[in-house]
């Protein structure tokens, strides 16, 4: 991800003597693999920009503890990872989802998936991001994290063993009850909207 004529090793090395100007081309290099993290697990009332801030606090904070062993970019995401992960524990709020507090559009793209297999418009595409996007805020945050990255971005296993941490049998294990707990929420929310 870094930058071709980016020198990690000067860099790093410079951190760790606690030089602004190495930590602020650190934090140049790496913004966008971190802004791109955040995106995709940001708790619902937190700001991007915050939890950013929070990442590159925790990773020069700890720069001392990086070894070298794998890519910089394998380490900062990991960081940044866990860091959304202990946002979303923290949010704690996980409202039951209702019928009631989705939007007009939203309950229609439910109303049209539950009506027929069929596949929706363009028009439906950004009402259907709002349906996925609140479905997986009921998951935790764990669940939400796995089911994004496998599902959304289009991680491998080996890719999201690298960035959690988590064995494969774990991955598959959390992936199904995930996939389930969509599933039952789905048909929660399509049992509401029939009345």
């Amino acid at each position: 991800m870094a930058d071709a004529g980016f020198d990690i090793e000067a860099c790093l090395e410079g951190l760790r003597r606690q030089d602004e100007r190495a930590a602020s081309n650190f934090v140049r290099e790496l913004y966008p693999l971190v802004l791109k993290i955040v995106r995709s697990h940001l708790p619902r009332r937190s700001a991007e920009e915050d939890l950013c801030q929070i990442v590159f606090i925790k990773i020069l904070s700890n720069i001392a503890q990086y070894s070298g062993k794998v890519p910089i970019e394998h380490w900062v995401s990991r960081i940044a990872i866990n860091t959304c992960l202990n946002a979303l524990k923290a949010e704690s709020v996980r409202p039951e989802l209702r019928w009631a507090d989705l939007s007009v559009d939203q309950a229609a793209v439910l109303d049209a998936l539950a009506a027929d297999s069929t596949e929706l418009g363009p028009d439906d595409a950004a009402s259907s991001r709002d349906v996925v996007e609140t479905l997986l805020r009921a998951l935790k945050p764990k669940d939400r994290l796995l089911i994004t990255m496998l599902h959304l971005e289009g991680y491998s296993m080996d890719d999201v063993k690298q960035a959690t941490g988590w064995n494969i049998a774990t991955i598959k294990v959390r992936a199904f009850r995930a996939r389930q707990k969509l599933k039952q929420l789905f048909q929660e929310l399509n049992s509401q909207g029939k009345l």
